[in-house]
């Protein structure tokens, strides 16, 4: 069962640690797959993570505001 979280609360790392939280800024199948298959590897132990489609990242940090309307397009 999964654990509910908040979208904002997850955008700005308050609940998880930043290591098991991936931006992604759009569905480019490639970088989501290599997300997916680190997190189920799981080598530094941490659980998982989450994979946040949608957000722009830039050194580790999510872009904001998130830019919705090109998420629509």
């Amino acid at each position: 069962m999964a654990i509910p979280i908040n979208i904002n609360d997850l955008i700005d790392c308050r609940v998880v640690e930043s290591n098991r939280v991936e931006f992604k800024s759009d569905w480019n199948h490639t970088p989501i797959i290599h997300s997916i298959c680190a997190f189920a590897n799981d080598i530094d132990n941490v659980g998982g993570g989450y994979i946040v489609v949608g957000v722009e990242e830039k050194v580790g940090t999510p872009v904001l505001p998130v830019k919705v309307h090109e998420l629509l397009e």
